[in-house]
């Protein structure tokens, strides 16, 4: 099968309905705090313009809950992405209904409407068949640009694939172009880096590429799991009572004694805080009193040599407490690695990795593909199918 994308039709006079995810982090006054999901679809969007399409632009805003919240509207959205293109946005206060369909039809070439917060709507959500039939009234062509909500089977991401002609737009593609090879014939030496806390939103990830990675580097509250598996003390430390068993069960799959790597020593403290007097100790080591708060120095020496060998980069999740200073050395030094890798494929995958390694200093353009998807890009690269990308294969 073929993902269809923009290039294999005419946009020309059409009214193109655009998915984009442009749930963008905003303050308590509604202001943009970091634009780079709009940035990434301005591509797609310039290129639908330049070709004559009537663009319908949709996206959803926080967590709205199917209700109008009136600090979640699109307006400040609408308004800044005016502002990237040059030209108008004129935004709507509603998806559907008969002023929508009359601003729709009235459009001409070039022209560019904002639908209001998607998630305003209960039928977004539930892909209520009714909402999906009056937004898909609004186009002749739908695009889906937003990956990272193409895990969903919503209205606007999903259900108007299934009655408008769909295609992808430049990012879903991008995407799928970078992260399909990594679960199919990643370029060896492969690693897999996956920090974060929680072990059950990566165990399908993990599970996926024991198969295929050479080393699966462990940190973050993750790794404290898995080091409790093994008898360990970890303290104070968050792990997961309950997943033992299955951090066994994955180590027990290791296809090698060394593909899972785990710490051999940790930071401790028995406080959280930017203040916070630390302790470096083995694994072995750990105080009954103390939290484990980040991968210690050797660990990290470890993870760089195993990075600098490599061919191929997946990294997933912290590696330590980033939010505060004296845990930030593990993620920081380990992505100062990544991002030299002169000639590899580094991927960065889930928008809370790409927002840490920002703040430490790693803008996107330190390594070859950052994901705009989170739970979207766990799930495709776990191997499960996405909705709203499989409407758009033929």
């Amino acid at each position: 099968m073929t993902l269809k994308t923009i290039r294999d039709f005419d946009p020309k006079g059409k009214r193109v309905l655009l998915r984009v995810d442009f749930n963008v982090p905003t303050d308590d006054a509604g202001n943009i705090q970091d634009d780079s999901r709009m940035t990434k679809a301005l591509p797609t969007i310039n290129y639908l313009l330049e070709k004559g399409a009537r663009l319908i632009i949709m996206s959803h805003l926080g967590r709205p809950d199917g209700k109008v919240v009136e600090n979640l509207r699109l307006n400040n959205v609408a308004t800044h992405l005016s502002q990237l293109l040059g030209k108008p946005v004129k935004k709507l206060n509603e998806c559907t209904g008969e002023e929508v369909e009359k601003a729709s039809n009235a459009m001409q070439n070039g022209e560019i409407i904002m639908l209001e917060n998607t998630r305003f709507y209960p039928g977004e959500e539930t892909n209520d068949a009714e909402f999906t039939k009056q937004l898909a009234k609004l186009g002749e062509v739908f695009v889906n640009d937003g990956f990272g909500v193409s895990h969903r089977a919503h209205a606007s991401s999903y259900g108007i694939a299934t009655i408008l002609p769909a295609y992808a737009g430049l990012l879903v593609e991008k995407e799928v172009i970078a992260l399909e090879p990594l679960i199919t014939n990643p370029n060896q030496p492969f690693t897999v880096i996956i920090g974060g806390a929680k072990i059950k939103d990566k165990i399908a990830l993990i599970e996926q590429f024991i198969p295929k990675a050479q080393h699966i580097l462990i940190g973050g509250g993750l790794a404290n799991t898995f080091l409790a598996a093994q008898g360990k003390q970890v303290g104070q430390s968050l792990y997961e009572q309950d997943k033992l068993d299955l951090a066994r069960s994955l180590l027990a799959k290791a296809i090698t004694l060394d593909q899972i790597v785990l710490p051999t020593d940790v930071i401790t403290a028995t406080e959280i805080s930017n203040t916070a007097e630390t302790q470096t100790v083995s694994v072995n080591a750990v105080s009954p009193t103390a939290k484990i708060l980040d991968i210690g120095p050797d660990t990290t020496d470890a993870f760089k040599s195993i990075i600098a060998d490599s061919q191929t980069i997946l990294w997933n999740g912290p590696l330590g407490l980033t939010e505060f200073t004296p845990f930030q050395n593990g993620t920081r030094e380990t992505a100062q690695a990544v991002s030299e890798l002169p000639d590899s494929f580094t991927v960065i995958g889930g928008g809370d990795t790409s927002e840490i390694l920002k703040t430490l200093g790693f803008p996107d353009n330190k390594f070859s593909h950052v994901s705009t998807g989170g739970g979207a890009s766990l799930e495709f690269l776990s191997g499960k199918k996405l909705p709203g990308i499989e409407a758009l294969y033929r």
